[in-house]
Formats: C-alpha cells, structure tokens, sequence
C-alpha cells in the first residue's frame, strides 16, 4: 500500500491546493530521474511523489481519501472505513486517475490533471456486490492504472506537435499535448490500463521535455544565442535563425554588440489560452579563426570609447 499521500508531499491535511501544486512541483523537480540517473531510489520517489499528488489533485479523490473510503493507492477500502468525523463510506470504483480539463482525443481520452471522466462516485454500502443502506449496488473495482514515460523535444512541447505513443497491450495512439504543457505534466488516458472486474483501469502518461542543444526554456519563452560574424554586427544584415517553428530570416541591425536581445513575437511555447511565447535571440559576435587579416586592417586603429566606464573602472 502506498504511504499517505499528506506525508509523501509533505503537507499537511489542510493544506490548500496550491500548495499541494507547489510541493509536487518542488519535488517532481528535485527528484526528476533525467536529473538523478545515478540514484535509482530517486525515481522510486518521483513515482510515489507523482502518485500522492495524484490523488489529492482531485477534488473528489482527496475527500474519498479523509472520508476512509478510499485508500493512499486510490483503491476501496474493504469494509466500513472510518474518517474524519466518524463518517462511513466506500470508494465505488477504485479508480485512481487525475481532474480537469479535457484532452481532445475522442472518447479514449479523460481530463488532463486527473478529470472525472468514467469515475463512479463514492457510495455507501455493503460488500462487493450488496446493496447499500439506500438500496444501491457498489460497483466492482476496475483494473490497475498503467504509468507511461514520453520524452518530448522541446520544439514539439512549444508548438503543441502529436505524439505517437505505445502502449503496453502494443497498440499505438496519437495523443495530443495540452496547451501549456510543462516537464512532469500528466495526462489521463481513460481505458487505457490493465483489465478488472468493473472494467479496464486508466493510463497515466508523464511528459518530460528533452533538453534542446540550443533552445533553452524561460517561462514561455524561447532563449536562442545566435552566433554572427563581426562585419554583420558592424554593417548589420539579414542571416538565418532557427525558431521552434522552422528556420526564419532576422535582421542584425548595424552596430549590434554580443548580448543585444532580439525578439521573434509568437515563437515560445503555446500558454493554457492558446496564445504564445516569444522568440528571445541573443546576439554573440564570433571573430574568425585566422585574425591575422582582421588585424592588419585594424592595424594603429583604436577604439576611443569608454566601454567599461559602467563598471567604474
């Protein structure tokens, strides 16, 4: 059985959504094993981790589990489970899944986040099978939800690209990234896990983004350096550029030194409304490999500005 999902994120029983949001974030991150390849334990705890943020990002989830009905793995509890407050109940389904908002993948697909799709409620009664105090039946427990890993490249995570994914029964699916898609975001896909009585269990996809040789990340934003020559910092000049979208032509003006900013409008990652980051190019002059040209032209010519006269030396 898993531990409690409270002491696994390191919150209290109280504790708010958000700061749920913020403790799985801070340990997703810390325990990420791209960053702990050497530490085999780290990845046992970014799935416990995962698992426990699981359960309390849903609502409906989270009260099943302080009410009894539910135990830390999302399953039934057998006979009368005891909450808070004395209260009595089960959890009908046993399904342990995330809330939210939809992926649009047609009826395979529930929410993103942990959605209610397919999800019984919890109910009051008996045994599997019996009828509750109210005359109603518990449903029987569905099948073990499947964990999938899929690496994504950071241009396919900024423009939102499908994704081929297999999965464990050997059948492939193109799933759809959601808008403002981060490293660890998890996607539901309702039916996809192992077979049970009342039917198959979920599959929960974590998405983790490659890093990129030259794009970096910075909210939703695209960093680039982009190296230029030394004539077309002076002369300026119209050169290409790699963006998340394809390669487009910038304009260097004249006189640009290393680290003036650039900005490509629309070419970050797609934000939760659709709309989109931008595009940051850093400039860097890189001299040539043989100087000896460059410096004989230059030969008795100095440069009378005072560049470091900012740093007060």
């Amino acid at each position: 059985m898993a531990s409690d999902p409270y002491t696994t994120l390191g919150v209290s029983r109280g504790a708010s959504d958000k700061e749920i949001k913020s403790a799985y974030r801070k340990l997703a991150k810390e325990l990420h094993p791209d960053a702990n390849q050497d530490n085999p334990r780290a990845a046992e705890r970014f799935s416990n981790v995962t698992h426990a943020y699981d359960l309390l990002s849903d609502k409906d989830k989270r009260a099943q589990f302080d009410r009894g009905e539910i135990d830390a793995d999302g399953n039934p509890t057998m006979g009368f489970a005891h909450g808070p407050g004395g209260q009595h109940g089960f959890r009908a389904d046993g399904f342990e899944g995330f809330g939210g908002e939809n992926v649009d993948l047609g009826d395979i697909f529930g929410g993103i986040f942990g959605g209610r799709g397919g999800m019984g409620g919890g109910m009051g009664g008996g045994g599997f099978g019996g009828a509750g105090p109210r005359g109603r039946t518990r449903a029987a427990p569905k099948g073990a939800n499947v964990q999938y890993r899929l690496k994504v490249s950071l241009p396919d995570a900024a423009t939102l690209a499908t994704q081929r994914i297999t999965l464990a029964d050997g059948k492939t699916i193109d799933l759809k990234l959601p808008a403002g898609v981060e490293d660890g975001t998890q996607m539901r896909l309702a039916g996809k896990g192992q077979p049970g009585p009342g039917g198959n269990g979920d599959g929960q996809v974590t998405i983790l983004i490659d890093a990129h040789p030259f794009f970096v990340r910075q909210g939703d934003d695209v960093r680039l350096e982009l190296p230029i020559t030394l004539d077309e910092a002076v002369s300026g000049a119209k050169v290409k550029a790699p963006t998340v979208d394809g390669t487009v032509m910038v304009s260097i003006p004249a006189g640009s030194s290393s680290g003036k900013v650039l900005r490509l409008k629309g070419k970050g990652f797609t934000r939760k409304n659709g709309s989109r980051g931008d595009q940051l190019i850093s400039l860097q002059i890189v001299l040539p490999a043989d100087i000896a040209s460059l410096a004989e032209k230059l030969e008795g010519w100095r440069d009378s500005g005072d560049v470091r006269g900012r740093l007060g030396v």
